[in-house]
């Protein structure tokens, strides 16, 4: 017969398992999408393996609909997440061109707790970079040479497991599905967007790689830029740059990235000359914008504009010393000149000597330097992301070791004072020579004034 005994040993299991799914319901209350798998995930941490079982029995059913979300996102890069249960989250109304940087991003209360960081940054970037493709690069091909089905097929066959095991069947699916769309999106962007051609040119133009062209442009340039700003024109300037561009090597570049090669005026302000004002420009569309953002095109002329200034000091104490060369030969004979003309030499060439110290340090301890592990590291990039803070690690590394950054004001003020003094000194020495030709040639026609008059004497 029945005993209350064998009642409670009847019932002994039932209520244990009652028991535990009272728990479970109350520590649900109010959860949805990851949030509930990440509460019902804790209670696998009882060390109870009938308490386990059930609760991962749940967690299998309960982690369905975010499974369902996660290879839509990491197959087909779409986000058909109306509840808000998903931990990526998009905005649909981020533009195109901010697509990458600011449409997408994990929203963290809905991150399970058996999902690491890592690996949910990793699931972002695979869905980001197959809509990237899709939307900003217009490509439709297939990603990785496999086709939908044959994908499902794959995911049918994967257990659901939790937990951050690297070597599960969900991570070796997220792996192949990573490694797959970052190396098609880094193929669209190097081929058909000529990433890296853009990025040789910026450093060429922007950054004064291209020698010969910077040099010629600027002695086309230096009659129109001694003048005040107010009177430079675009369009005149803008020739003046295609001709420079057809008289140097520039002209065998490709002809897409001589298109985008254009000049801007910088805000003028009072007393400014066309050499304050003048700036490069270049003209980044499409994908790459990702890469060369406004922000980062604003800090390549930041640069610019401080290598234009530097090569314009090299530059002038160029011309100076020509001056000194040929114009001596005038004014030689007069000796009470001597001094002020050794001055005007040795002062000359320790202002040579020192912009030519900074150049050398610039272009090729800051620069060239920076220039390698930039190269490098794109090379190694597995990702779009890793290419982009390559990018700008490498601009933040120029922009400090040149001096632009904020720990350098002291510096950059200091060292701007020193170019002005160098102008300065220019605008001297040529007053100086002007003045003593002017008195060359009074004195000589002095002379030959009274050799006249005491011929006539005679």
């Amino acid at each position: 017969g029945m005993t209350l005994r064998r009642l409670v040993v009847w019932t002994a299991d039932p209520m244990r398992r009652l028991r535990t799914l009272a728990s479970v319901v109350d520590s649900c209350q109010g959860l949805k999408g990851g949030a509930l798998c990440s509460a019902i995930h804790a209670h696998l941490r009882c060390g109870d393996p009938f308490d386990v079982a059930l609760v991962r029995g749940i967690l299998n059913q309960v982690a369905r609909p975010v499974r369902c979300l996660l290879d839509q996102w990491i197959y087909e890069g779409e986000l058909r997440d109306n509840n808000d249960e998903f931990f990526v989250s998009g905005d649909d109304g981020v533009a195109e061109d901010k697509l990458w940087r600011e449409k997408y991003a994990i929203r963290k209360p809905m991150l399970p707790s058996f999902v690491p960081h890592e690996l949910a940054e990793k699931i972002l970037l695979i869905g980001k970079s197959i809509d990237f493709i899709r939307r900003a690069c217009r490509d439709r091909s297939p990603i990785g040479g496999s086709s939908r089905e044959s994908k499902d097929d794959a995911v049918a066959t994967i257990e659901l497991t939790f937990g951050d095991v690297p070597g599960s069947p969900l991570h070796q699916s997220i792996d192949l599905a990573y490694r797959e769309t970052s190396k098609r999106l880094l193929e669209i962007l190097y081929t058909k967007y000529n990433f890296l051609g853009h990025l040789k040119a910026m450093r060429r133009y922007l950054l004064m790689g291209q020698g010969d062209f910077i040099r010629h442009l600027m002695d086309l340039l230096e009659p129109e830029l001694e003048q005040d700003a107010k009177h430079l024109y675009l369009h005149n300037l803008t020739g003046t740059l295609e001709s420079a561009v057809r008289a140097t090597n520039a002209q065998f570049d490709d002809p897409d990235i001589l298109e985008r090669l254009d000049v801007r005026l910088l805000e003028l302000s009072a007393g400014d000359t066309g050499w304050d004002v003048f700036s490069l420009d270049y003209h980044v569309d499409g994908p790459i914008q990702t890469v060369f953002t406004h922000d980062t095109v604003r800090r390549y002329l930041r640069i610019f504009n401080f290598l234009w200034r530097a090569k314009r000091m090299e530059h002038g104490l160029a011309s100076v010393w020509k001056s000194q060369t040929s114009r001596t030969r005038e004014i030689r004979w007069m000796t009470e000149l001597s001094e002020v003309l050794h001055l005007c030499y040795t002062l000359g060439a320790s202002m040579m000597n020192f912009v030519n110290q900074m150049q050398y340090y610039i272009t090729f301890e800051v620069l060239e330097c920076g220039w390698a592990e930039l190269e490098k590291a794109v090379g190694q990039a597995n990702d779009l992301d890793q290419v982009i803070a390559a990018h700008d690690t490498f601009l933040d590394d120029v922009t400090n070791r040149a001096l632009l950054g904020p720990q350098s004001t002291t510096l950059l003020r200091q060292l701007r004072t020193i170019f002005d003094l160098i102008v300065q000194y220019q605008r001297a020495q040529e007053d100086v020579f002007t003045a003593a030709a002017t008195e060359a040639e009074r004195r000589c026609g002095n002379a030959s004034n009274q050799v006249g008059f005491q011929e006539v004497w005679k």
